[in-house]
């Protein structure tokens, strides 16, 4: 770090300290803790909330907004991460990695009836649709298609990739996906996208991947598909209630593969989110334009 850039750690769950170091704060740092109107509030001195990641859900933008205070974030930082852990999770909820393991590690892997092995799937031949077809969804459809799969998506435009097929409605999407994966931001429109009336609209057996955010998925809904075969499996990084706990229902599935919403955590995001950092503080300081404001 600059020796004129000083950083202060504060244990998220240390609220007292936290607000210690609001006092005279110029920039806040923000992962997943939501940024309240009160939070900002109690930051006199604050003049940027610098998000780690790309999604703004979890900051009160307005009240930023009203307070004078700028918010930007950083697309593209953790897109390799993600979409490696994407692809990460398709295939371990296509082969059954997490039972299996569990299994293996109780000695009776080769004890599992036969027809364990009729609900695994190869990437090869299936369709994999992306809802929203940002830079993550970009990066997978090369290595999806080399790996045999067929790629399409649902978005607001088209893009430029001749790899991956633009179809005309979420709905059609639906029922042409047997891996379906979600790459939308969370606002109004998108909270509960996958309901019970979507679950109904996908192929029966077709996969579910979510690293995005998990109020766009009804877990309800979700859940009752798992239970009644209508979903085959599902990769979650990400939940409605976050962090995950135990008595999520979800988690007690065999056919549901989970991480604690960290695709996005790696060495090289971590860098990469520094360089972001530097420079965006540079540009407060030096009264320049910042990078990726909100």
């Amino acid at each position: 770090m600059p020796e004129w850039l000083e950083i202060v750690v504060v244990d998220e769950a240390d609220a007292d300290a936290a607000c210690r170091e609001l006092e005279d704060a110029d920039v806040l740092l923000h992962v997943l803790t939501p940024v309240t109107g009160a939070v900002l509030k109690a930051a006199p001195k604050l003049r940027l909330v610098q998000k780690i990641g790309v999604g703004t859900n979890t900051i009160d933008v307005e009240v930023a907004r009203s307070l004078g205070i700028a918010v930007a974030n950083m697309p593209g930082t953790n897109s390799q991460a993600v979409a490696e852990h994407t692809l990460a999770l398709m295939l371990a909820a296509l082969r059954r990695v997490g039972y299996l393991d569990s299994t293996c590690r109780r000695g009776i892997g080769w004890s599992l009836p036969p027809d364990t092995f009729d609900s695994v799937s190869e990437l090869s031949g299936r369709t994999v649709g992306f809802v929203g077809y940002g830079s993550i969804p970009r990066r997978l459809t090369a290595a999806l298609v080399a790996l045999g799969s067929r790629v399409v998506y649902y978005a607001r435009s088209a893009a430029p990739d001749d790899a991956a097929q633009r179809l005309p409605s979420l709905q059609t999407l639906l029922e042409q996906a047997d891996i379906v994966s979600l790459h939308i931001p969370l606002t109004e429109d998108t909270r509960g996208l996958l309901n019970s009336r979507a679950f109904g609209e996908m192929k029966r057996g077709a996969v579910l991947i979510n690293t995005a955010r998990g109020e766009l998925v009804d877990e309800r809904a979700l859940l009752d598909a798992l239970k009644s075969g209508t979903i085959a499996a599902a990769g979650l990084d990400v939940f409605a209630t976050e962090p995950a706990t135990a008595d999520n229902p979800l988690l007690s599935r065999p056919n549901v593969v989970a991480t604690p919403h960290v695709a996005w955590l790696t060495p090289q995001t971590l860098e990469r989110s520094i360089g972001v950092i530097v420079e965006n503080c540079r540009r407060l300081r030096d009264g320049e334009p910042l990078m990726n404001r909100v």
